[in-house]
């Protein structure tokens, strides 16, 4: 009995102990199986058209490309109104329009009416888009801040022992939103009018875009692009502001007339026409005035700033000076405004209004 209970206890150590040692044995397979199982590293390359697909379908893509569209269909549609009101104003060919238009197609043909319009479009595209994006998202951003500041106590600036509460309820997100537009386009888009005018007063001296751009640079560097921004600011922050603020308010206040909800495409016409025409009457007086600086400038007589250049329209011209060439401006006006809201409302609900943007 004692030997059979040693025999046991040696099988059952054994058995024991090999169990052990078959296990170990076995582990290592095992443990590389369920390494390989879940140590796996995936690597996948982002969906790079999907991230661009959805950012190019955000709102304010949408938007800069309606203001981009609007700028180039108006400008290709009045391009033989500016080709002949530039011959006029040049004095070359005929006083009257009609025969001035016969003689441009005798001449050059059709395609002589759209004469110099790369250049137009070139400057007009990305002006538009940044100008009515900027105004659409800034117009979003002040109504938001109005809303949020309605619903909060209104914000207090203490100086010294005095408290002040700013209400911004009487600040209209429109005009903000319209002055916004007129600052970041000018400033962005500077250049290019300075490439414009350049190009179009001095063909000589600068007969294509990429000889302008290195003469311009190689004779004043970059600050040369920028000749002329600051009166070039003052007299479209007025416009501007009054621009935007005209025909939001001229659309609303028809529709509320009309019980409308929205306008149709002649509407629309007409009242960006009226908004163009209410702001550059208001702010005509300093376009005057921009203008005296620049002729000032390059005939060496310039005036020290503006307030000096609005003095000296009305010293030598009196008040009426202040509107000189008022009505052939407004002729040019007019129709582009009304035509660029007619397109840029019409380019919205094309890539809008699907997408649930509007």
């Amino acid at each position: 009995m004692a030997y059979e209970s040693q025999s046991l206890k040696k099988k059952s150590s054994a058995g024991a102990f090999g169990d052990v040692l078959y296990g170990m044995m076995m582990l290592p397979k095992e443990i590389e199986i369920e390494k390989e199982r879940n140590f796996e590293l995936g690597f996948r390359v982002p969906d790079f058209g999907l991230v661009i697909n959805d950012f190019l379908r955000t709102r304010e893509v949408g938007e800069f490309v309606s203001g981009a569209l609007a700028g180039a269909m108006t400008k290709a549609v009045l391009a033989p109104l500016e080709t002949i009101r530039t011959r006029m104003v040049v004095g070359v060919g005929s006083k009257h329009i009609a025969c001035s238009f016969l003689e441009v197609i005798e001449q050059q043909g059709w395609q002589g009416l759209w004469a110099g319009n790369a250049i137009n479009m070139l400057r007009i595209i990305p002006t538009q888009a940044i100008e009515l994006g900027t105004f659409e998202y800034v117009k979003r951003a002040m109504t938001s801040a109005q809303e949020k500041r309605n619903q909060s106590d209104c914000p207090r600036v203490h100086i010294g022992r005095a408290s002040l509460n700013i209400y911004l309820s009487w600040i209209s997100p429109v005009a903000v939103a319209g002055a916004a537009a007129g600052i970041v386009s000018t400033l962005v888009c500077h250049p290019l009018e300075v490439l414009k005018d350049r190009m179009t007063v001095s063909r000589e001296v600068y007969p294509s875009l990429s000889i302008a751009i290195s003469k311009i640079y190689k004779d004043g560097g970059i600050g040369a692009f920028y000749a002329g921004i600051s009166p070039t600011l003052i007299g479209m922050l007025p416009y501007s502001t009054c621009y935007y603020f005209m025909y939001d308010k001229l659309k609303k206040s028809y529709c509320q007339a009309k019980n409308k909800k929205s306008l149709n495409r002649p509407e629309m016409l007409l009242v960006g026409a009226l908004a163009g025409f209410t702001a550059s009457t208001i702010s005509f007086p300093l376009e005057v005035a921009r203008k005296r600086l620049m002729v000032g400038a390059l005939e060496g007589k310039c005036p020290p700033h503006m307030a000096a250049a609005l003095s000296e329209v009305i010293r030598e011209e009196g008040l009426r000076g202040l509107y000189r060439g008022w009505g052939a401006t407004c002729l040019k006006v007019m129709p582009s405004s009304g035509i660029t809201w007619m397109f840029y409302e019409a380019w919205k609900d094309i890539l809008l209004v699907g997408k649930g943007h509007l």
